[in-house]
């Protein structure tokens, strides 16, 4: 039995709502900061793996959507007079790194440019890390190297984009189905980094004993965990009036104008996120209305938009992960992941968190660290919403990370695959 993709869009408030839910209740999840959606969603692909396995209930999940009417935001005129297919969830993750551009102010990136470049050269550190012990395993096992980059920052820094956007290559250089292998490690990668990301940074922060020393000054970087979940998020944007209205009308222009950013930068034969050119040009219109002197664009509304996408998105492509493709996956692909996410969480409390300030933000960012470089920026934001929920505010780290996570990462991790898979072409 196939779900449909609209059933699935049906499902991500229910599956978040099942998340919170089960947050609260199981002290375990709550101790170590696993988030909702990662919780509802991973529950729901779990119950799909058993019926299939069991064949008492064989299905999987249609995750493509071919409707002009909802693919339309996304895709370009010429693109999409063909009523192309796109994924359910296509949407969501753009209008979440829209907002993230929209609340790239120049005033705020000024007092983290420091912090920026240092997180990006660890980062830039971590996903060279990757490819190396990656390869050196692959190499080891008596495997293509080929193996080792897929398994390494290809899908853990990269996650399914980069996996995909260089499976030709990777194919072209003689490793077979590299499309496949790279979407298995970059799920594995998801999976991982949303389970490891809060104990990494909940452990810092009670292990150092740390506070937040900041006011709360947006909803996701807010510590009242009472106002925090899918419910509320809707109910404050309908308290926001017409001015959320005019938030979101400005949300969705810079989303259909940004696919044509995004096709333009492709053109140049760069391969970058579908959401890079709606990003660029939400930061652009930002700092234009800023400089005009608007008033009416108003930080927690935006940031609020930002809570629910982020949350639909990840509730979507959590319950559709089809993890009969980790199952059947080979033995020497899961050694090589299953020591990448060790690395992960060692690099995040031993490196990130030292280097980054060893304060209250930078245990938060080594949290988050884990979700971003294990394959998903999204899923790094994710596990910081649920320390800050917890343990306080951390501003620093929510402007740190999504700029490097979602920008400036992709330009040096494509640069580092490109050096490693010229070397070990076959």
């Amino acid at each position: 039995m196939t779900i449909s993709a609209w059933f699935t869009i049906a499902l991500a408030i229910p599956v978040l709502l099942l998340g919170e839910f089960l947050v609260r209740r199981i002290k375990v999840l709550s101790r170590f900061n696993i988030p909702a959606p990662v919780v509802g969603g991973l529950l729901l692909s779990l119950l799909v793996l058993g019926g299939n396995l069991s064949n008492v209930w064989p299905a999987k999940f249609d995750t493509k959507i071919d409707s002009q009417w909802w693919t339309w935001l996304v895709t370009i005129e010429p693109e999409w007079v063909n009523a192309p297919a796109k994924n359910a969830n296509l949407p969501f993750l753009v209008m979440f790194f829209t907002c993230i551009g929209l609340n790239a102010s120049w005033s705020l990136v000024k007092k983290g440019s420091v912090q920026v470049l240092i997180f990006l050269a660890l980062a830039g550190v971590l996903a060279v890390i990757q490819n190396g012990l990656g390869v050196a395993l692959a190499k080891a096992m008596g495997q293509s190297p080929l193996l080792g980059l897929v398994c390494g920052s290809v899908t853990m820094t990269g996650g399914h984009g980069t996996a995909l956007g260089f499976a030709a290559d990777l194919e072209q250089a003689g490793l077979k189905a590299a499309g496949v292998l790279g979407v298995a490690a970059a799920t594995f990668g998801l999976v991982a980094g949303g389970l490891i990301g809060g104990p990494v940074g909940g452990g810092l922060i009670r292990r150092f004993k740390l506070k937040s020393t900041a006011a709360p000054a947006t909803h996701l970087e807010s510590g009242e965990s009472s106002a925090s979940g899918i419910l509320p998020d809707l109910r404050a944007l309908v308290g926001f009036g017409k001015l959320f209205l005019l938030n979101l009308v400005l949300l969705l222009v810079c989303v259909k104008l940004g696919a044509w950013v995004s096709w333009a930068i492709q053109k140049t034969g760069i391969t970058f996120p579908v959401y890079m050119g709606a990003m660029l040009l939400g930061v652009g219109l930002r700092n234009a209305l800023e400089l005009a002197g608007a008033r009416w664009m108003k930080t927690e509304i935006i940031d609020t938009m930002a809570s629910v996408t982020l949350g639909i998105f990840l509730a979507i492509a959590m319950m559709s992960l089809n993890l009969i493709e980790l199952a059947s996956a080979a033995v020497p692909m899961l050694v090589i992941l299953a020591v990448q996410v060790t690395v992960m969480a060692l690099f995040a409390w031993f490196v990130t968190f030292r280097l980054m300030g060893r304060d209250f933000d930078a245990a938060v960012m080594a949290g988050g660290h884990c979700g971003f470089g294990l394959g998903a920026t999204p899923n790094a934001v994710a596990n910081m919403k649920v320390l800050v929920e917890k343990f306080g505010p951390a501003p620093r780290a929510f402007l740190v990370l999504p700029i490097v996570g979602a920008f400036l990462i992709d330009f040096v991790n494509a640069t580092n695959i490109t050096i490693f898979l010229n070397l070990f072409k076959q």
